[in-house]
């Protein structure tokens, strides 16, 4: 009877043991996970063009979410934007179904040497921190995400460096622009938006997840109204793996 008790009381501390462990293991990663998370939106818009433009009036999609809602709409707000020329007015509009930047100016004049080999090039950017975990894996639905999207439909993923964990998924997809301005009818004009959302921390060794997506249109000669950019949108890349997010 003795030697069952104290097989039984061993297996008892054994198990006891064990679940110690485990639990700390899992407070350990947790806490890992919470500390060394970080999260930040980088977006970037360029407008390139290789004649002057005169009278000038876009309005470019600004990401948000399905509610409205964008962590660059602040610096949009307050100016704070890196690369804006001085002489371009730029504020938010609002359509109920999206979040518009328009953008005013006279005249986008480009310096001396500019042709269409060698373009004029204005590139402008926002990088903001989020205090909330990024939804990198369906940014459309519950995410940040240009809007509104369009025909929107599944494609095959380009080749990814083969380190980069998880199982991609990639759309193109239409989004309005409108463009108002006074050019030669040879001119071109190429307007781009990229946004990149990505989350990253450290268990043992640095981990991520992260999305892109991107919009743009090539125009030539004056255009006067609304128009189409067509869209790509990766998602679901890196690691997913992770603890509860934090609270």
């Amino acid at each position: 009877m003795d030697k069952i008790i104290r097989i039984t009381s061993g297996l008892i501390i054994v198990h006891l043991v064990a679940f110690v462990a485990s639990m700390s293991y899992t407070g350990f990663v947790e806490q890992e996970y919470r500390t060394s998370l970080s999260s930040f939106y980088d977006y970037n818009c360029t407008i390139t063009t290789d004649s002057q433009l005169t009278n000038v009036t876009l309005f470019i999609p600004i990401p948000s979410d399905r509610d409205g809602n964008s962590p660059i709409v602040a610096r949009y707000s307050a100016q704070d934007i890196e690369g804006r020329p001085a002489d371009w007015k730029v504020t938010l509009f609002d359509t109920g179904k999206a979040t518009l930047a328009k953008i005013t100016t006279p005249a986008i004049i480009p310096p001396s040497g500019t042709t269409p080999s060698h373009p004029f090039t204005i590139r402008f950017s926002i990088k903001e921190s989020s205090k909330e975990v990024i939804n990198t894996q369906s940014p459309i639905e519950q995410g940040v995400m240009f809007r509104p999207v369009q025909d929107m439909h599944k494609v095959t993923c380009p080749p990814r460096n083969t380190e980069v964990t998880g199982e991609p998924h990639c759309y193109q997809y239409l989004i309005p622009v409108y463009a108002d301005y006074q050019a030669p009818m040879n001119a071109s004009v190429h307007i781009s938006s990229s946004l990149h959302g990505k989350n990253s921390w450290k268990i043992f060794d640095p981990q991520f997840n992260e999305y892109f997506a991107e919009c743009s249109i090539l125009m030539f000669g004056e255009n006067h109204g609304w128009t189409v950019m067509k869209g790509t949108l990766e998602s679901n890349i890196g690691a997913y793996n992770v603890p509860a997010s934090p609270s």
